[in-house]
Order: structure tokens, then C-alpha cells, then sequence
């Protein structure tokens, strides 16, 4: 797996009420810091690919739908560097992954319904100057 890169169980606690599931602590050790929460959607079969960021840690959770999320290492003096990562995210898989800076990320909507992505990165998105970079 990619250096840095954490994926994490999601534990699902259903009741006759509903269900609940916990995202992300603050007392997690793998916690590194609040920027902000955003929703971002996918439609299915839609791609939204890739970009880094310089400082900013990801935390996905799929709560909708399902995404094949694809990661590329090219940082240098990374020791996985050239390495790629695949991940299966969603309602059939409860998971957390955490996306360090300088990963180049990118996800595809696997799922017949769109894909609810919650993110909560470490940086607040800065108008000004996004901490966002695309291949051209």
C-alpha cells in the first residue's frame, strides 16, 4: 500500500430506529487535523480524477452508492512512489480512507444510484489559492 495511506473499518451499529456510523474522532489516532466537512457527489458511471493537494490529508466515507477510488504516488523520495492503490468504497463496504498530500487521487461511480462522498480534509478550502492541483 501506498505510504501514508490509511484505510479504516467503518463500524455500521443498526437498531429498529435506523443505523449510525462514525466517521472520524478527534481521539483517533490516525486523526491529523479539521479544516472542514463537504458532500460531493458522483453520477454513475461519471469519473472525477486527479489532482493532489501540497498540504492537505482527505478522509473519505461513501454514505450513498458506491466508488472504485484509484491513487498514484509520486512524490519524491517516496518509497512507493509509482506505486497505485484501488479501493472500493461505499454502502457494501463501510470504510474510511485517508489520502496523504502529494497522492494523486480519483474516483468512478460503480453504483446504479449517485455516489454521496463526505470528505473531511485537514485544510479549509481556500478560495484564494486552492491547495488543488489537476493534470492537464
Amino acid at each position: 500500500m501506498i505510504e501514508g495511506v490509511i484505510i479504516k473499518d467503518l463500524k455500521v451499529i443498526p437498531d429498529e430506529r435506523g443505523r449510525l456510523m462514525e466517521v472520524l474522532r478527534c481521539d483517533d489516532p490516525t486523526f491529523c487535523g479539521f479544516g472542514q466537512v463537504y458532500i460531493t457527489t458522483a453520477y454513475p458511471g461519471v469519473v472525477k480524477a486527479w489532482h493532489y493537494h501540497k498540504k492537505q490529508y482527505d478522509n473519505f466515507a461513501v454514505l450513498i452508492g458506491m466508488l472504485k477510488v484509484a491513487l498514484f504516488d509520486d512524490r519524491e523520495g517516496s518509497p512507493t512512489r509509482g506505486k497505485v492503490d484501488e479501493f472500493f468504497l461505499g454502502v457494501h463496504n463501510p470504510k474510511r480512507l485517508q489520502i496523504p498530500p502529494g497522492v494523486y487521487h480519483g474516483f468512478k461511480c460503480i453504483s446504479v444510484t449517485e455516489a454521496l462522498v463526505l470528505n473531511c480534509p485537514t485544510e479549509p478550502y481556500n478560495y484564494a489559492e486552492p491547495d488543488e492541483f489537476r493534470l492537464a
